[in-house]
């Protein structure tokens, strides 16, 4: 996977992808937190940002691993 591209979390049916922009699915998880947990190694390792949608595809939240390009930086981690 290239530096800087976004990995997503989306719904796939009754289950959860962990999918990089623009890419395949990488994994397939039963719930929400566990396809997160998953993205977030890929994400920190790549130097990007986690992108967990809703059930319904829209953007829930978003968690960078890198050069945040909106300041002020992630303050959750």
């Amino acid at each position: 996977m290239a530096k800087g591209r976004n990995v997503h979390v989306v719904p796939n049916g009754n289950n959860w992808q962990v999918k990089p922009e623009g890419g395949r699915p990488v994994s397939n998880h039963r719930t929400q937190g566990a396809a997160e947990a998953a993205a977030k190694p890929i994400a920190r390792q790549n130097q990007a940002e986690v992108v967990i949608h809703r059930p319904n595809g829209q953007i829930r939240d978003k968690d960078s691993f890198g050069n945040d390009p909106n300041p002020p930086k992630d303050n959750k981690h």
